[in-house]
């Protein structure tokens, strides 16, 4: 009979469905958007990445305008004096900002491409949180659950040991496992408490709503969102991989460093320079026009080499990048895969077994020993602790995946 039993129970609480809530889906949604707007580190690098732009086009202004006045008089006769004014504009081959300009343009691409791969790592972090806190709420269910049985149980043997039914060895082992189930529960519950915060500490540390009512008093994160497994993933992975922001900007700044070679090259034209001059050398004054032409002998040297060997350093880089991005993803599916493989198996199993309210009862009937219904849940919590760790690594994984669509 105690075989049968024990055999045919060893699962607690209701089994945790593969199938996600779609329904939760918005909720992490909204708090992602939230955090969006009010995260610190956000709005510094949004302000970083303007303030490089704006660096980027000084690079493409024009010279100082420049004036000058000269007043000489005659060391034999001071009466004679000479007044001279020259107000002058310098420039670069008018080719040159074209050039620079469209440099700029691409330059700026790289840097939306590298803020919104900012954004999503901030907004990666905070979905990681919200799923955490999912595996920290189910996990405080189960130890709850498991919490109220040992109490129930140290309750009845303690009257029991009172009666003489119940020996101190048995009492004792109870009173442990309540101690046990006690402490765990108090270590998730902060652990809860300090991932809430994390999440507070991402948004500004203001408070988080959620359905018009704060987070901290309803978290409304207890089921995860819908996140399948991608049959075809060769696929995917391409899509990714051309959505990837990293990737997109490190394909701006290549066109930028091709760009600059052209802009080296043209270095080489003159620099020209018109304006005005007023001379009153003769007694009345004579104006006229100024023109000059700077050759750049010196200054442009070794610049095209330069912006080659740029270039091509960038170009091996985002090479690199993409074969990087690319493992990585296959890493990930490979490992979403297991996860997701070792979920259903231990989904399977749960379905094939029955409540625990049998094999306590089993216990106060005396078909078992207090030692085998200790082993037996033991192995039952830890089976249902390790479902809800596979299902918040799965869920991780795939978070990481697709963060270039958050």
């Amino acid at each position: 009979m105690k075989k049968i039993i024990i055999a045919t129970i060893t699962a607690c609480i209701i089994p945790f469905s593969l199938s996600f809530g779609e329904g939760r889906e918005e909720v992490i949604h909204a708090v992602l958007r939230q955090i969006e707007a009010n995260n610190k580190e956000l709005q510094a690098n949004a302000q970083l990445i303007s303030s490089q732009k704006l660096e980027n086009k000084t690079n493409n202004n024009l010279a100082d305008p420049t004036l000058s006045y000269a007043y000489l008089w005659d060391s034999k006769n001071s009466d004679e004096t000479v007044g001279e004014l020259v107000i002058s504009q310098s420039f670069d081959f008018p080719t040159l900002y074209a050039t620079r300009g469209k440099m700029n343009r691409l330059k700026t691409n790289a840097l939306d491409a590298q803020a919104t791969a900012f954004r999503q790592q901030i907004l990666l972090q905070a979905k990681e949180i919200c799923l955490d806190i999912i595996m920290l709420q189910r996990q405080q269910s189960l130890l709850d659950e498991r919490l109220k049985n040992a109490e129930e149980l140290s309750a009845m043997y303690n009257k029991r040991l009172e009666t003489g039914d119940a020996n101190a060895l048995e009492t004792n082992k109870i009173n442990l496992e309540l101690l046990n189930v006690r402490t765990e529960a108090r270590m998730n519950a902060t652990a809860l408490n300090n991932k809430l915060k994390e999440l507070t500490a991402l948004n500004g540390n203001q408070t988080l709503i959620v359905s018009d009512r704060p987070v901290a008093e309803v978290l409304g994160l207890t089921e995860y969102p819908a996140a399948p497994l991608p049959v075809n993933f060769q696929q995917v992975c391409d899509e990714l991989l051309a959505a990837d922001p990293a990737l997109q900007s490190l394909h701006g700044e290549s066109a930028a460093a091709r760009k600059q070679i052209s802009a080296s090259k043209q270095g080489w034209l003159p620099k020209l320079e018109l304006g005005y001059r007023r001379n009153t050398e003769s007694g009345h004054p004579l104006n006229g026009v100024v023109v000059g032409f700077s050759f750049p002998i010196f200054e442009n040297r070794s610049k095209v080499k330069m912006a080659k060997s740029q270039a091509l350093n960038i170009e091996y880089q985002k090479e690199n990048a993409a074969l990087q991005a690319s493992s990585a993803l296959w890493q990930l599916y490979e490992e979403a895969r297991n996860l997701h493989t070792s979920m259903e198996e231990y989904e399977r199993t749960f379905r094939q077994q029955q409540d625990l309210t049998l094999l306590k009862q089993a216990l106060m009937g005396g078909q078992i020993s207090m030692i085998e219904y200790f082993v037996e849940i033991s192995v039952v919590y830890q089976s249902k602790m390790n479902l809800l760790q596979l299902e918040n690594q799965y869920q991780k994984a795939m978070a990481q995946i697709f963060k270039s669509r958050l």
